[in-house]
């Protein structure tokens, strides 16, 4: 006797590759069953009304019901869905290979029929197709209706929003009332010979502004102010140290350029006289270079102060070396200027300068022993006077 032909086993199958019913309506996939494919697609539905995986679930079992009436043989027929990841791609499909491969397990399909949504969804195909064949592909579009009522709800809707949305109101409304209103002060003046010009500069400033954001950095300057709150005392200290200590170097350094252009147009030869710019730069800058980095440095140390930092005691060995190096630097400048200046005032003030450091490092020292309570002690403790 022949054996008996194997019965078709025919799968609907219905495919949501962006997995809207798991983030939308919380079920998980794959949904295998006609009774459970109902009630994840009304679920659905009830959760978004307008999303077309609904209907695409509906028309699987639709489809499936109508196989049902009319097999003929030994046929047999499951409907299923399955979902991939909203993060689309790979990750995608993967997850329909899984969820397919869950499917097939329970049901052996011979044949599947593949009903989506869309276009996206039947990128899937040749997937399915690597491991069952495909004898049938149902998309499913959502039919809207095309009533005059329905088009002037839409169009009423979103003339709504044009005029009560800021953000299209003042391009939709706003520019031309602008306009509008121009063009009416140039008629009532007699001088719509303008019109043109002032049509074009208003556009262009609009233009401007929409393009270079300044109405938002304007609104942003406005908030910043609004809810501006002044810092710390201590900061505010070491803000304003910076600014004049700033202001002073940039003093110093015009007053030094100055006296260099005012010697570069007495002298012939200026490649010969670099020496001389250079010590005419310096006996003009230095003092308040000098001054302003000395008043940077205590506005940083009234800080430390306030907050009991021991960066405090360095500060103070810093400008003091600041200060004694400012006047190394002028008597080095008058020997740029004149060759036959007096050396010895250079070799004082090197030597008197050293000297007054000598000096400030051991009363710093000292006063960082004898008030060592007052400070604060952190990991990062200063050790530039730690003895070894």
């Amino acid at each position: 006797m022949p054996a008996a032909a194997k019965p078709e086993r025919i799968l609907v199958l219905c495919v949501d590759r962006d997995d809207d019913i798991g983030m939308k309506a919380g079920i998980n996939t794959p949904i295998l069953g006609r009774k459970e494919n109902v009630n994840a697609a009304a679920s659905l539905a009830l959760r978004d009304p307008e999303e077309a995986d609904a209907n695409t679930m509906f028309e699987a079992v639709r489809i499936y019901d109508n196989l049902k009436k009319s097999a003929k043989g030994q046929e047999e027929h499951e409907v299923a869905t399955i979902a991939g990841s909203d993060l689309a791609g790979v990750e995608a499909d993967r997850q329909l290979v899984s969820e397919l491969t869950d499917v097939l397990k329970e049901f052996q399909a011979t044949d599947v029929i593949l009903v989506t949504d869309g276009y996206t969804d039947e990128m899937v195909l040749p997937l399915i197709e690597s491991r069952v064949p495909v004898t049938s592909v149902r998309r499913i579009v959502v039919k809207h209706s095309k009533s005059i009522e329905e088009t002037a709800a839409v169009f009423s809707r979103y003339m709504k929003i044009l005029v009560e949305n800021p953000r299209y109101s003042r391009m939709v409304l706003g520019l031309p009332g602008i306009l509008l209103v121009v063009l009416g002060l140039l008629w009532y003046a007699n001088q719509l010979t303008y019109a043109v010009q002032a049509l074009v500069i208003i556009m262009g400033v609009f233009l401007v502004l929409r393009g270079f954001r300044i109405d938002k950095m304007a609104r942003s300057f406005y908030q910043w102010i609004k809810e501006y709150s002044p810092p710390p005392f201590t900061v505010q200290i070491v803000n304003f140290s910076a600014l004049a200590g700033i202001l002073l170097i940039i003093v110093g350094g015009y007053l030094g350029g100055t006296a260099v252009a005012n010697v570069v147009t007495t002298v012939v030869n200026p490649l010969a006289h670099i020496p001389r710019f250079i010590g005419e730069f310096l006996h003009g800058a230095t003092y308040f270079i000098a001054i302003g980095v000395c008043i940077i440095l205590s506005g940083r140390a009234v800080r430390w102060f306030f907050e009991r930092d021991l960066r405090l005691w360095r500060t103070i060995v810093i400008v003091v070396g600041v200060a004694a190096s400012s006047v190394n630097f002028v008597q080095a400048s008058q020997i740029l200027i004149d060759p036959l200046f007096d050396y010895n005032l250079l070799l004082v003030a090197i030597v008197g300068g050293i000297a007054t450091i000598m000096f400030t490092v051991l009363t710093v020292l000292f006063l960082r022993r004898r008030y060592r309570s007052y400070f604060k002690v952190t990991e990062n403790e200063m050790d530039d006077f730690e003895e070894s």
